[in-house]
């Protein structure tokens, strides 16, 4: 989501979006490195408009994905300094499947410019990737470069709707200690969760001036993520509602990503979510 794309990015994949830690080659599993370039690849990149620059390694006339659609790649990334931060290539190694609309920017963009089975060189200046504050491993302000192998692509499954709400569901938002305010949507005599526990739930996020910032309903896909992962307001708040119920969450920008915000969520942002609670495990 973004949850699997920038806003919890601290929970998932390091483009973002989960806790999985590498991304993917085509029936190659195991890649150990990646495939073969076209004998006249360009030793030049193309730049576009945002400052993405690009240059296509392998060529290939089956679909291009759109940012909407799921997308399997193996890949590697790389520093300034040369320094490799992430791979699925090597040992133990192996794709990865993430939606594109979840991911930094500048993969969003420069995914769409290439064929499956091709292969994409990518640079994205800092604006497209982690921004001025970095994330993790990812320095401030840092130019990120990948390799990518485009194995397959997926059209997004149909948009869903959020489930029933209690006819007698309060109108009120109640407040805790931390300054989270939530009220319950749905009831539910259902197992509530611990931080310690992962969670299987459809969420939709949106600022105060009702813009939707990311929707697993519009995916069509639920997400899973562990509690103690993801920004400190849905950890506090999904411990309050049980396995079946619906709840809102009203989170202050310090119970989310602070003062700097994060690509996608501007700085000293309130977040406000529906979510209901699918699964605990």
């Amino acid at each position: 989501m973004k949850f699997r794309s920038y806003f919890v990015a601290s929970m998932f994949c390091m483009l973002a979006v989960s806790s999985e830690s590498s991304f993917m080659h085509a029936a190659d599993k195991n890649a150990t490195e990646p495939g073969p370039a076209d004998k006249d690849a360009p030793k030049e990149f193309t730049a576009t408009k945002s400052g993405l620059k690009y240059r296509i390694l392998r060529q290939s006339k089956e679909v291009k994905p759109t940012e909407k659609d799921t997308v399997k790649v193996n890949y590697k990334g790389w520093l300034d300094s040369g320094k490799e931060f992430d791979s699925s290539y090597g040992k133990g190694g192996e794709p990865i499947e993430f939606p594109l609309n979840g991911v930094i920017p500048g993969w969003t963009e420069g995914m769409q410019l290439v064929g499956k089975g091709g292969m994409i060189e990518l640079e994205i200046p800092y604006q497209l990737g982690y921004g001025a504050s970095g994330s993790g491993p990812i320095p401030p302000k840092a130019t990120l470069h990948f390799i990518v192998e485009l194995l397959d692509v997926t059209p997004p499954p149909k948009p869903l709707e959020p489930g029933p709400v209690d006819k007698d569901a309060p109108q009120e938002f109640t407040t805790t200690k931390s300054g989270l305010k939530y009220r319950i949507r749905r009831k539910s005599d259902g197992k509530k969760p611990t931080a310690a526990n992962t969670v299987k739930v459809h969420y939709k996020g949106w600022f105060d001036d009702g813009k939707e910032f990311d929707s697993s309903y519009q995916r069509g896909q639920s997400s899973g993520f562990p509690l103690n992962g993801v920004i400190k307001g849905w950890t506090e708040g999904m411990q309050l509602v049980g396995e079946g119920g619906m709840i809102e969450l009203e989170v202050p920008f310090d119970l989310a990503y602070g003062e700097r915000g994060r690509p996608g969520i501007p700085p000293k942002s309130t977040l406000h979510f529906i979510v209901e609670l699918l699964e605990v495990k």
